[in-house]
C-alpha cells in the first residue's frame, strides 16, 4: 500500500481515551475510531490486525476439525428462557429491544442456546456426533462501565466455538485438545510466554471454568501463578479447597495482574437437558448431548498486544499480526536515485509476498514521516536515502530494537523472506 492512499491520518494529540493506552494509541495511529463509550469502529489498518489474528485462530480451530459458521446476532427470547438465561438477574449484560410486531428480541452476548437449538435439526443419532462449530462475530454486552479501550467494550469481536459430544470422555478429549490449540494461538500471536491456563469461576456460564489469562498491567484480573508447576488460579477461586485440590500452598504462588484473553466452559449435559437436545445410542435410548463452549477475545487480544508492546514512540506489532511487515521511507524526491531504489525494493517485496507500506509522501517533513513510522509500529522500518546508499545500502531498524544497520537489498530480502 502507498501511504498517501490511506484515508486515515495520524495525530500527536492525546484522545478522549487517553486513560486507556491501547485506545489512545490506536486512535492516534488511525487504526480505530471511537463511536461511543465502549464502541469502536475498525479502520483499514486496524481491520488488518483483526484479520491477521482471526487467520491464526481460524487455522488452529480448523486443525481441531471444527467447522466455521455465522449465526445471527439477533436472539430469540424463547430459546434463552428455556435455560433461564433471559432473566436479567442471572445475565445482567443483555441488550434487548421490543419488536413492532410484538414480543422482544435480544442482541447476542453469547450463542450457546441458539446454536444448541439449531443442532436439534442435525443431531438425532450417535452417528451424527461429535460436532464442533465456531464463528467470528461481534458480541454486544451492556457493561455498566465500558473501559480499558478495546480490551473491554460494549461491542467486541469474539471467536466462539461449541462442541457437541456423545459422552464425557469424548468431550474431555476435545476440551484438552482445545486447550493446546489455544496455547498455540497465543504463542503464534506473540504472548505465549505470558499466557496461563487459569482455574476460575464460571460466572453466567457454569460453576467453574478455565480462563486464559495474559500478564498485562492494564488487565482487570489478579491471578496467582506457580511457573515451576505451571499452575494458575484466579483470585476469585483462591481458597483452601482449591489449593488442596491442586496440591499447592499459597506461599508457592506469585500474584500478577492479567487480562482474560480466552475461556472455556464445560456444560456437561445440563444445557442439552434444558434445550431437549438428545441423540439416540445403539440401543435406541435417548441421551442428552455433552456440550462445551470456547471463546477467544479477538479485539481484546489486539488491545493486549498494544498494552504489552507499545512504547513511548507508538505501536509495536509482532510480525504475525502487523498490518504490514515492512514500512519503507524514501528520503528523496521522486526523480532521485534513492526514491527509485526504494520503489523498486517495494515492488520486489510485493512479488515475493512480503507485505509492505510505502511512504510516498515526499513533500512531508522527514521527522514527521519517521515519527509516523514509529507510531504505526510495523516490525521493520527501511529508510532509503542518498546517505544510506553511500554507506552501502538501506538503513534497517527493527521496531523492537533501538539500533539500525545498513543492509543491501539482497541481504534485506533474504532476512525478510527467511
Amino acid at each position: 500500500m502507498y501511504l498517501s492512499t490511506l484515508f486515515t491520518k495520524t495525530s500527536k494529540d492525546s484522545t478522549s481515551d487517553a486513560h486507556s493506552k491501547n485506545a489512545d494509541l490506536l486512535i492516534k495511529a488511525g487504526y480505530i475510531t471511537k463511536t461511543m463509550a465502549g464502541v469502536y469502529s475498525y479502520l483499514p489498518l486496524g481491520l488488518k490486525v483483526i484479520r491477521n489474528i482471526e487467520h491464526i485462530v481460524r487455522e488452529e480451530m480448523d486443525a481441531l476439525g471444527a467447522q466455521e459458521l455465522l449465526m445471527s446476532s439477533m436472539q430469540n427470547k424463547e430459546v434463552w428462557e428455556q435455560t433461564d438465561r433471559w432473566n436479567d438477574d442471572i445475565v445482567d449484560v443483555w441488550f434487548k429491544a421490543p419488536l413492532h410486531a410484538g414480543g422482544e428480541v435480544g442482541f447476542g452476548w453469547s450463542h450457546e442456546e441458539p446454536i444448541g437449538e439449531m443442532m436439534k435439526r442435525y443431531i438425532t443419532s450417535y452417528k451424527d456426533l461429535p460436532i464442533f462449530v465456531y464463528q467470528f462475530q461481534n458480541k454486544m454486552r451492556n457493561e455498566l462501565r465500558a473501559k480499558s479501550g478495546v480490551m473491554r467494550g460494549r461491542e467486541f469481536i469474539m471467536k466462539d466455538m461449541y462442541s457437541f459430544c456423545t459422552n464425557e470422555e469424548e468431550h474431555e478429549n476435545f476440551y484438552q485438545a482445545t486447550i493446546d490449540a489455544y496455547l498455540n494461538v497465543y504463542k503464534r500471536i506473540g504472548v505465549g510466554d505470558d499466557t496461563y491456563v487459569t482455574f476460575a469461576a464460571g460466572g453466567a456460564f457454569t460453576e467453574f471454568s478455565h480462563e486464559f489469562q495474559t500478564i498485562c498491567d492494564a488487565g482487570e484480573d489478579i491471578i496467582y501463578i506457580n511457573q515451576e508447576k505451571n499452575i494458575a488460579i484466579n483470585e476469585e477461586v483462591l481458597n483452601d479447597k482449591t489449593l488442596e485440590s491442586l496440591d499447592i500452598t499459597r506461599e508457592e504462588l506469585e500474584e500478577v495482574k492479567t487480562a482474560e484473553t480466552g475461556n472455556i466452559f464445560n456444560f456437561g449435559t445440563q444445557k442439552a437437558e434444558d434445550l431437549n437436545l438428545n441423540y439416540t445410542d445403539g440401543d435406541n435410548k435417548s441421551i442428552p448431548v455433552f456440550i462445551g463452549s470456547y471463546g477467544i477475545g479477538v479485539s481484546r487480544l489486539m488491545g493486549v498486544l498494544v498494552e504489552k508492546y507499545a512504547d513511548d514512540k507508538g505501536l509495536a506489532w509482532p510480525e504475525a499480526v502487523a498490518p504490514f511487515k515492512v514500512h519503507i521511507v524514501p528520503i528523496a524526491k521522486e526523480d532521485e536515485e534513492a526514491y527509485s531504489m526504494a520503489k523498486d525494493f517495494y515492488e520486489t517485496l510485493k512479488e515475493k509476498g512480503v507485505t509492505a507500506l510505502f511512504d510516498d509522501r515526499v513533500e512531508m517533513r522527514v521527522g514527521q514521516r519517521l515519527g509516523d513510522a514509529d507510531l504505526l509500529g510495523m516490525p521493520y522500518r527501511v529508510v532509503v536515502s542518498q546517505k544510506s546508499l553511500d554507506a552501502g545500502g538501506f538503513e534497517v531498524q527493527k521496531r523492537s530494537e533501538d539500533d539500525s544497520k545498513i543492509m543491501t537489498s539482497d541481504e534485506l530480502i533474504k532476512t525478510l523472506t527467511s
